[in-house]
């Protein structure tokens, strides 16, 4: 891997990096597919949606407020991309930081998004030394919901109706975690 495109954390699987200019098919393929965006803000993703985005994250540095810096989630042994984990740096409160998480389908259910997420928690508390992580998910996103109760995240809330979706409001459950949560358990 090149030197320019820094690792951020390690699995044995997996690395989260930064995204390169050869990660724009893969991530235009995954991201243009319905059953990815079924949950998702974004729909009829395109190629130069794909290239826009990964030309802005080439720029960005995790931990800005006010902005949020999408980690390339890829093979360790390969270096293909097969998703993204999302951080938010809110400029009011940075110490408490919001994550997401999108994977490819032919890499879903083999533990890859627990890993990533987990690796990801990893960097928040230990590298960047916040205080709470928290995730937002539709209440419909079965998935997700799984994967942020097994790394350890607990409901925080249900909030009706809380953002619009391809022109319909969705309910979402708030889940969060410590940093005293995550380095205790």
């Amino acid at each position: 891997m090149e030197t320019s495109n820094p690792i951020y954390a390690e699995t044995n699987r997996l690395v989260l990096r930064h995204f390169c200019l050869e990660d724009v098919d893969s991530f235009y393929k995954y991201r243009s597919n319905p059953l990815v965006s079924q949950f998702q803000s974004w729909e009829n993703y395109t190629q130069k949606d794909a290239e826009s985005f990964v030309n802005r994250q080439i720029v960005h540095k995790p931990n800005e407020p006010g902005s949020w810096f999408q980690f390339a989630i890829a093979l360790a042994n390969s270096n293909e991309l097969i998703g993204d984990c999302a951080l938010h740096t809110p400029l009011a409160e940075p110490r408490i930081v919001e994550i997401g998480f999108t994977l490819a389908p032919e890499h879903q259910g083999k533990g890859y998004a627990n890993e990533a997420v987990g690796a990801l928690l990893d960097y928040i508390f230990h590298t960047q030394k916040k205080h709470k992580v928290i995730a937002f998910t539709d209440v419909r996103n079965e998935k997700s919901i799984r994967v942020l109760e097994r790394i350890g995240m607990r409901r925080e809330g249900h909030l009706l109706q809380n953002y619009m979706s391809k022109g319909h409001w969705v309910d979402e459950y708030l889940y969060a975690i410590l940093q005293t949560e995550w380095v205790d358990r």
